[in-house]
């Protein structure tokens, strides 16, 4: 049985108590030969921390005598450079600062975290140090001075490692951007810390440093106290630094196949499982798409452990993204971008994804949406798809868990009032249980349909209405599901496939056409449309037309579903014609 090293992020551990492992060490000589100041940017959970602490190892004096242990069976441990075990290793993490109280408060966490490490390195390199260190418990970089001077009386250099350098600034930035704009501008306590860091590499002790984090925002934001980093998050050779292959992935899926006893053709079942929900990030538009390691090792932990699938697919440790792509539908026209994404009414370009970018510049953006669509990108919910012919690069949502978050943010912009969502889940039980689907049509047309009609929203057509009811049905514990997935050579609008592990449930397939109808093409008024009773729409010339045009396209995508699915497949299908943003009308096909 593999021991998969679910939120363990300590390299060491891993190596010495067995613990699977996907070596990525042959990027250690790239990384050397690259640059001495490096800033590493990937979403939360990508595995930052565990290459970090790969790092420590690797480069550790203290772990001379351990290296053939801890490497020798690695890519580097084959080869490895000339530096292996010649620095002291000072290593911070910022996510241990707490973000809340006043600023006042948080400089005084950051300043106790980073006391807090010189005085680790101070004990741990006594036999190595000649003087000893003198800590300033009111000022760390006082203390961060003292530990520079000692390190160049000695004969090694210091390397250091700085994770998640964003982190509680990020945390703060969502609360108040006045608050974040103290910390990052003027004498502003993550400013002051970092340009002491900048000093300390134009030699005065820091021969490298490495730097991880989510985005360049807060980089961009402290930029002159901090101005010397080569980005390297953005070049392909280091595009799968972090994250699984999907041969990896494959593999390891055979070993736990094999373990719970399944026939081998299980691999592939759960891989397309895997490759359905966690699939799709890609770092460079010529790279090839990677899975998001800490969902994999979620997934393959459980799937071992109880020879099952995860009932819930979303790790709850990502679950947090939420809160970011709520901050990102607030900045100016954050909602229409996200909306767009998940409608895919039109595919997310950008010329180029912006790499160095402050708050204020997200905050006075007209039109242009490319920074919040490159922060976006940055936090891992979108993600490259290519480049158009246009040549301007393409972003989508990267798989089916990140396009839940997406659907719940809409629903949350839609139906600010917490207590109308069960409404709508019940109804939405209502269609998937029972087949009806009018609880949830009469739920769009008076909860959902007069937000639309009061926002300024640059499309309107069955995109809109599809995306309204996506977000109202979308259901990752049950169903596979997703917007205008490829059938035969057409393209269906709402296609939900019950997930193969819940076949056991007593719920239906769902597929759902939708069309629309502006109020001009009617020639009504919305009051006139309003006013007529549910047959006298349907018996309208247009809205007949509109779902005999659906009929026809659930009829041509019925079978290929159902020679796809066979047997298995219990599906429902529905013609749905919205008339402006006023009313539905629908019928069962």
């Amino acid at each position: 049985m593999l021991k998969f090293p679910y939120g363990i992020s300590d390299f060491y551990q891993v190596a010495t108590e067995g613990y699977w492992y996907v070596d990525r060490t042959e990027y250690i000589r790239t990384v050397e030969e690259v640059g001495k100041v490096l800033l590493f940017l990937r979403p939360r959970r990508f595995g930052k921390s565990l290459w970090l602490s790969t790092l420590e190892n690797y480069y550790d004096v203290a772990k001379a005598d351990e290296f053939e242990q801890l490497f020798g069976h690695l890519a580097i441990g084959q080869n490895p450079t000339p530096l292996h075990n010649r620095y002291l290793i000072m290593r911070w993490n910022f996510s241990a600062v707490d973000p809340q109280g006043d600023n006042e408060a948080i400089g005084r966490s950051l300043h106790d975290h980073l006391n807090a490490c010189i005085m680790a390195f101070a004990r741990r390199y006594r036999g190595w140090l000649s003087d000893e260190i003198e800590i300033n418990r009111d000022n760390a970089l006082f203390s961060l001075a003292s530990a520079l001077s000692v390190v160049q009386a000695s004969a090694y250099k210091l390397y250091l490692l700085i994770d998640e350098y964003d982190n509680f600034a990020n945390e703060v930035m969502t609360a108040s951007t006045e608050r974040y704009e103290a910390l990052v501008r003027g004498e502003g306590v993550l400013k002051t810390v970092l340009k002491a860091v900048k000093d300390g590499a134009s030699g005065l002790g820091i021969d490298r440093i490495f730097i991880t984090g989510v985005s360049p925002v807060v980089m961009s934001d402290v930029t002159s106290g901090f101005n010397i980093a080569k980005n390297i998050y953005l070049r392909r050779a280091f595009s799968s630094l972090c994250g699984f292959t999907e041969d990896e992935v494959a593999v390891t899926l055979r070993e736990v196949v094999e373990t719970c006893g399944y026939p081998p053709d299980e691999a592939g079942k759960a891989l397309q499982m895997m490759h359905t929900f966690y699939n799709g990030y890609r770092f460079h538009q010529d790279a090839e798409r990677v899975y998001n390691p800490t969902l994999v090792l979620y997934f393959l932990d459980r799937f071992q452990t109880e020879c099952k699938y995860p009932r819930d697919m979303l790790d709850s440790n990502l679950a947090m993204d939420r809160n970011k792509l709520r901050y990102a539908a607030g900045l100016p026209h954050g909602g229409q971008l996200i909306l767009d994404a998940l409608s895919e009414s039109e595919p997310v370009l950008v010329d180029r994804l912006s790499d160095r970018f402050g708050v204020q510049d997200m905050l006075l953006v007209g039109e242009e949406t490319a920074l919040i669509a490159s922060l976006l990108y940055y936090l891992g919910v979108l993600t490259l798809e290519g480049e158009a012919v246009t040549g301007e690069l393409v972003l989508r949502i990267p798989n089916l868990v990140i396009r839940g978050l997406y659907a719940e943010q809409i629903r949350d912009l839609l139906l600010p009032e917490r207590g109308i969502h069960e409404v709508g889940r019940k109804a939405a039980r209502t269609l998937y249980v029972e087949g009806d689907i009018e609880p949830l049509c009469e739920f769009v047309e008076e909860r959902i349909f007069p937000v639309f009609s009061n926002r300024d929203y640059r499309w309107a057509n069955e995109l809109t209405v599809k995306t309204a009811f996506l977000s109202l049905l979308f259901n990752d514990i049950l169903y596979i599901m997703d917007s205008e997935p490829e059938v035969g050579r057409g393209y269906a609008d709402l296609v939900m496939i019950i997930r193969p592990d819940m076949r056991r449930f007593e719920i239906l397939d769902i597929l759902i056409e939708f069309k629309y109808l502006s109020l001009d093409e009617m020639r009504l008024t919305g009051e006139e449309v309003r006013g007529m009773s549910r047959e006298e729409l349907r018996s309208l010339p247009q809205v007949e037309e509109k779902l005999a045009q659906a009929r026809a396209q659930l009829g041509k995508y019925r079978p290929l579903l159902e020679a796809k699915y066979g047997d298995l497949l219990r599906l429902h299908t529905y013609a749905v014609v919205a008339l402006g943003f006023d009313r539905l009308v629908w019928e069962e096909v």
